[in-house]
């Protein structure tokens, strides 16, 4: 359950949209394993030339744009029933952790998936250190 629909009642036809609409709500699950942090971004329907991905400053942004049908669609002489698939742009932005490899970030898309993934630095342990006790005589 988003957030949104916890607020308000989740029979509204606009909460409904929200949840449903790509565009609005991109869903997008990261996970972190012993090498990475993967992103997976459900974009169904888009291609890869309709997304970019891009990480600046520790902060990772995935964007696009799903584009108003081809032209033939939206002749006068076309009589649309029923227009609910989103379109227009989206984006979504992931504050990157201190460990992670910003400059070997790689992605790819399949079936309407996107998966980036983050390398992680190798985190040095804090080596122990045994201190001897001195005994002070006085």
């Amino acid at each position: 359950m988003s957030i949104i629909s916890s607020l308000f009642n989740s029979e509204d036809p606009f909460i409904s949209m929200v949840n449903m609409c790509p565009v609005l709500s991109t869903p997008v699950d990261w996970k972190e394993t012993t090498k990475a942090h993967v992103f997976v971004a459900d974009l169904p329907g888009l291609k890869k030339e309709d997304v970019k991905v891009e990480v600046s400053d520790g902060l990772l942004q995935i964007s696009g744009e799903r584009k108003v049908e081809e032209e033939d669609d939206r002749k006068e002489d076309n009589k649309w029933h029923r227009v609910e698939r989103c379109r227009g742009k989206f984006s979504r932005s992931f504050r990157l952790p201190d460990n992670a490899k910003a400059d070997e970030v790689k992605a790819s898309m399949e079936n309407g998936v996107l998966t980036v993934t983050v390398p992680k630095q190798e985190v040095k342990k804090p080596e122990k250190k045994v201190i001897e006790i001195e005994e002070i005589k006085g």
